[in-house]
């Protein structure tokens, strides 16, 4: 088996899609699209979408995160980073269940956060997919839009979480 080298891009059977940021000779790091940065087995079950050889070593970490953030705006339906407002970093979101007996549920707010971001980005790719689609007419194109719209407004409710105010969901008021 031929070792992969830096950028090479792989789909692992639990992890997902991702791309190998660093090798050694037992080990693959690879930043996945959905769990983040995790060392693999080079033996491990995955399959390989993109390999590049003869990199290992080679390239120095700022090549390497530019190359992942361009690989994965290629790649995701992500647009663009976002960050989170600095009072919540850290944080968690506690579920506490209103029914007596039952455990309350810790998230990570960061995590929480790139499931709204990841939300707001697919609705953003719809919505581009229904503008440019030559199927729908335009009054199916204006009654879409509306429905997203109001899903948006549905999502107003997040964007305490969001540090630039250009980043948040606006509904129907926001856009009139």
């Amino acid at each position: 088996m031929k070792l992969l080298g830096i950028g090479s891009r792989i789909l692992h059977k639990e992890l997902g899609k991702g791309v190998i940021t660093n090798v050694s000779s037992t080990m693959y790091w690879v930043t996945f699209m959905d769990n983040g940065l995790e060392t693999i087995d080079i033996d491990s079950d995955y399959e390989v979408i993109d390999a590049i050889e003869n990199e290992v070593d080679t390239v120095s970490f700022f090549d390497v995160e530019s190359s992942l953030v361009a690989i994965l705006q290629k790649w995701s339906d992500a647009t663009q980073r976002v960050a989170i407002a600095d009072k919540w970093k850290g944080g968690n979101l506690i579920l506490e269940p209103g029914e007596v007996g039952m455990s309350k549920k810790e998230i990570p707010i960061n995590t929480f956060f790139h499931k709204i971001v990841m939300v707001r980005d697919r609705i953003r790719v719809m919505e581009q997919k229904i503008n440019s689609s030559k199927n729908l007419d335009d009054q199916e194109k204006v009654d879409l839009q509306q429905y997203i719209t109001r899903i948006y407004g549905s999502l107003t409710t997040f964007n305490v979480l969001f540090k630039t105010k250009g980043d948040q969901f606006i509904g129907e008021k926001g856009g009139k």
